[in-house]
């Protein structure tokens, strides 16, 4: 359905005009069919396609009124450039950028540069500032929305002058005002408790986000946006794993430990695009510090005289099958036939053998 989408929503196209006509008729003819055949084997079935053309319509009724919205944006080129970019559609989603504001429009085009590798999204960063400036803007690091983490960064700048938007940063500052583990936590506990603060408030703002963590849905990858049942269940669950990894810790006790944070690492690592993020994007980078993070407990534990073996799993997906369970498809983003995301590291902790899990790319 996507490159269907696609294509309909194209300004000015002939093909998506008949496309447009071809599926208003479709539609008018199964209905039709329908109250003729009403014990027809197949009508169920009719049922679900027709809802799947009427949402297909809407969607594109609904992109067409926000670009007669939008058509005054001072950053229409951009938002006209980034949607054609064939090797951005290679890491995201196909549907076009839904912003109707110039500062909305700043904010959503650089969260997605977060998901694509870092020189491609360097690039794009540069271009966005550029034509910003052309239209009278000028970049401000000082003006930017703070999310709590171990460290200071700038994520992107704002915008000042003829356009004002918020950037976006991490901020050492933020996770000290609303830190939840106190001076003496180790290295590693501080970086869990930045991670559960910034996915937190990460989840508010941005729509796109979904998660794949087993134990509150084992079947599929959903969205957090359109699901909010699923946002609480799945925050409860990060809470819930890190108070875990937290008690074991301040126990001492070296396996429970290591056990408790590749659960919780699961739980990092099973918030997620979809497609997923790339894994040299910054946000695939961001995700590996809590991976780097869990070796240096998994050695601690072999230090102490157990045999451990972590591995994350990537690669060719029939390479690592054998070593995952419960694993989830997707027919879009990657290489087709390869692993997406590690969402939990295959580990044998002395005789116990722990399958690991991913999102992987049909081979199709």
């Amino acid at each position: 359905m996507q490159h269907l989408y696609h294509l309909l929503t194209i300004q000015n196209s002939e093909l998506a005009r008949l496309l447009r006509f071809s599926l208003y008729g479709l539609e008018t003819s199964l209905k039709k069919a329908q109250s003729e055949f009403p014990q027809d084997p197949g009508a169920r079935v009719c049922d679900e396609v027709l809802q799947e053309l009427q949402n297909l319509l809407q969607l594109e009724a609904a992109a067409v009124d926000i670009t007669q919205t939008v058509e005054e944006l001072k950053l229409n080129h951009l938002r006209y450039a980034f949607d054609a970019d064939p090797e951005l559609n290679l890491y995201l989603d196909s549907s076009p950028l839904q912003s109707q504001t110039d500062a909305d429009l700043w904010n959503e085009i650089h969260r997605k540069l977060l998901r694509v590798p870092e020189d491609l999204a360097t690039i794009w960063r540069q271009r966005a500032l550029d034509l910003a400036q052309e239209m009278g803007a000028v970049a401000d690091n000082a003006y930017v929305y703070p999310l709590p983490f171990i460290r200071n960064e700038i994520i992107y700048p704002g915008l000042n002058g003829s356009i004002n938007a918020q950037g976006l940063s991490l901020s050492q500052t933020a996770f000290f005002h609303t830190s939840i583990i106190d001076d003496q936590a180790s290295e590693e506990l501080n970086l869990l408790a930045g991670f559960l603060l910034l996915w937190s408030k990460f989840i508010e703002i941005d729509p796109d986000l979904h998660h794949a963590l087993k134990s509150v849905f084992s079947f599929d990858i959903l969205s957090l946006h359109s699901k909010p049942d699923q946002r609480n269940q799945y925050i409860d669950a990060l809470i819930d794993r890190f108070q875990r990894t937290k008690k074991a810790e301040e126990n001492a006790d070296t396996l429970l430990t290591l056990r408790n944070w590749i659960d919780v690492d699961e739980a990092i690592n099973s918030l997620v695009f979809v497609p997923p993020a790339e894994r040299y994007s910054w946000w695939g980078k961001l995700q590996q510090e809590s991976r780097r993070a869990l070796k240096k407990v998994a050695d601690r534990a072999i230090s102490a005289g157990h045999d451990v073996r972590i591995r994350q799993l990537t690669g060719i997906y029939a390479d690592i099958c054998a070593l995952s369970k419960d694993d989830l498809q997707l027919d879009m983003g990657g290489i087709p036939g390869e692993v997406l995301s590690c969402l939990r590291v295959y580990a044998r902790i002395n005789q116990d053998e722990i399958p690991g899990r991913v999102i992987f790319r049909s081979s199709r």
